[in-house]
């Protein structure tokens, strides 16, 4: 789902964006961009809502709203992904609302309802659901990525920490397919162990001067062995986190005069990009040479 939201967000309305921050901000409010961008997010979000619920929630036993502690599970790699997603759509509905005219501000303050109001619908469905509930602890994460945006906008101005993701192909997807995914696709969506959740920033927007402004340091959070959403052991198999540092490249910093390259450069700044890595896990440090 959040690959769903972040294409709807940085994709489907990449034309609205090719606009410059400058422009953005200096460009009077348009009734015609604003009818246009609310009508187009709106369809959009309530399409793929009723399409989710026919899809997935119609095939699944319904019950009564109730609520689901999943805090702990995937020793919260899926909590992660919320934050993520919530952080770019927001990101990018608030790129979209400036491209109308609105004031900084009120672009900011609309994009982020907007996030947090889909999210909150398709977690209320999860709360009629009988096999899942409605959790609070998605709902915290949810709330931590759109204040992450809103913070930096904010205070700074300007985004200095980018959330990014990654992911590699892993041997326990074999173990449980049917739950961590039968081919690259499903796994990319599935499972947790090849998955990696980072927090990029270039120490030149603190203040370090001697450092290329394209350059990032990254610190990244994993999980390995994990086979089962509750279970720290499950088949014989332990899981662990793993915490991890490398670099990073901020492709937004790369000068393009193609417009359309430009939106392709900005969508493809949400992956961490392939680089020397150093791990800790299991109170060992080690070394990857290179770490998708």
């Amino acid at each position: 789902m959040r690959f769903i939201l972040i294409f709807i967000a940085l994709n489907v309305f990449g034309p609205l964006r090719s606009q410059t921050a400058k422009d953005s901000i200096e460009s009077v409010f348009s009734s015609q961009r604003f009818t246009l961008a609310t009508t187009g997010i709106g369809l959009t979000s309530i399409g793929s809502i009723y399409g989710l619920n026919k899809l997935w929630y119609s095939n699944e036993n319904q019950s009564s709203f109730h609520l689901f502690n999943d805090s702990k599970n995937w020793m919260q790699m899926d909590k992660m992904g919320h934050a993520f997603t919530v952080y770019h759509l927001t990101r990018g509905l608030k790129e979209v609302y400036a491209w109308t005219g609105l004031s900084q501000k009120k672009s900011l303050w609309t994009a982020a309802g907007i996030s947090m109001g889909y999210l909150s619908a398709i977690e209320i469905l999860d709360g009629f659901s009988e096999s899942w509930g409605f959790s609070l602890s998605d709902m915290a994460f949810n709330s931590l990525g759109m204040g992450l945006y809103l913070f930096q906008e904010q205070h700074f101005h300007r985004q200095i920490f980018k959330p990014k993701f990654s992911f590699h192909q892993t041997r326990f997807a074999i173990q449980r397919p049917e739950v961590l995914g039968n081919n690259f696709l499903e796994s990319l969506l599935k499972d947790y162990n090849g998955q990696t959740y980072w927090l990029s920033f270039s120490p030149v927007q603190l203040g370090v001067k001697q450092w290329p402004n394209w350059l990032m340091l990254s610190f990244g959070h994993s999980i390995r062995g994990r086979l089962k959403g509750d279970a720290l052991i499950y088949d014989g198999t332990k899981s662990h986190r793993e915490l991890l540092f490398s670099l990073d490249i901020d492709l937004s910093q790369i000068s393009v005069k193609s417009k359309l390259l430009k939106n392709f450069l900005e969508a493809l700044n949400t992956l961490k990009l392939p680089f020397p890595s150093i791990l800790f896990s299991n109170g060992k440090l080690t070394a990857r040479p290179l770490y998708f």
